[in-house]
């Protein structure tokens, strides 16, 4: 295995960096490796997995005789080139008379196998047997949809499983908002039974509607091909649980003494302190306090009121 080494420059510090788990992970990196012996139907479909997945695909062209993914010990070498290559998802390709053109797909938790796909490839066509117009080929980088047609892929368990891989391979970036412009490729997945699919890449050709929305057109564009499903190997429970895990969600602040109703809505408690009236101070003094005063002095002493002479009168 590779040995762990702190990073003396800021380059190395960088890609360690970058290696490290995220809240929000990178776009999952393709291994695609040869098995001991291939076919040529083997060695032109994991090139055009490479061609299709190039911007986030290491590929190994050396044959590899140690690399048996479901057999116990088999699957080392296959740790070891992904925790070289920080790669999430592999590709493997073997060619053998009980097994012919067997592709083997398959996902890494932590550097170590988590689950396995092996599938058997039929009626391959490459790219270059495909004949259309140039202008609606797919751009390299651009975000593909994914299309599942039968029931299969809901109700048997490998189809499930082989559905789950091949969107974890197919998909690219994980993104927010798509720009429909930038649409301009689709994978085809049909369960012709349930031990069988096919799959076909095709351009998505836009055309005038009449509306906002345009019509699309399909033109298939390659690599298509009929995928026999033979083995498959799911993760143990409690690794699922410990890959399933997710990191709370701390963005959001709890509100206090706020609580949903179904018939009122958004309801909420609003506390007022107790009002000290006596001792707020008042902003201006009213013109009818001076009155106030000089009548409450004069029911306290009546005598010294009528002491005073009334105004008009003479003395006698």
């Amino acid at each position: 295995m590779l040995k762990i080494k702190t990073p003396k420059t800021h380059r190395g510090k960088r890609v360690l960096e970058k290696r490290a788990p995220k809240l929000v992970e990178n776009e999952k990196k393709t291994l695609i490796l040869h098995g001991t012996k291939t076919s040529n139907v083997l060695n032109s479909l994991l090139t055009e997995i490479y061609h299709l997945k190039k911007e986030n695909s290491v590929k190994y062209t050396r044959r590899n005789d140690n690399i048996r993914p479901f057999e116990a010990g088999g699957e080392t070498n296959l740790e070891f080139f992904s925790q070289k290559t920080d790669c999430a998802l592999f590709v493997f390709g073997s060619h053998s008379k009980k097994r012919p053109d067997n592709l083997v797909i398959g996902r890494f938790y932590d550097h170590h196998v988590y689950d396995l796909v092996e599938v058997g490839v039929e009626n391959f066509r490459s790219l270059q047997s495909f004949s259309y117009d140039k202008k609606v080929a797919p751009k390299m980088g651009t975000k593909p949809l994914i299309a599942f047609v039968g029931e299969g892929f809901e109700s048997v368990d490998e189809l499930k499983h082989l559905k789950e891989v091949l969107i974890d391979l197919l998909r690219g970036e994980v993104i927010e908002n798509l720009n429909l412009a930038g649409v301009d490729r689709c994978y085809i997945c049909t369960a012709v039974s349930p031990k069988k699919v096919f799959l076909s890449h095709c351009a998505l050709k836009l055309k005038k509607s009449g509306t906002i929305v345009p019509r699309m057109e399909l033109v298939e564009v390659g690599p298509s091909m009929d995928l026999v499903l033979r083995r498959h190997r799911l993760p143990n429970e409690g690794l699922r649980k410990e890959a399933m895990k997710t990191a709370p969600d701390h963005t959001k602040k709890k509100l206090k003494n706020v609580k949903g109703d179904p018939l009122l809505g958004k309801t909420g408690k609003v506390y007022i302190p107790d009002q000290k009236l006596g001792e707020m101070a008042l902003p201006n003094k009213a013109k009818g306090v001076k009155r106030e005063r000089r009548e409450a002095r004069n029911n306290k002493d009546p005598n010294k009121q009528a002491s005073k002479k009334p105004k008009g009168e003479g003395s006698t």
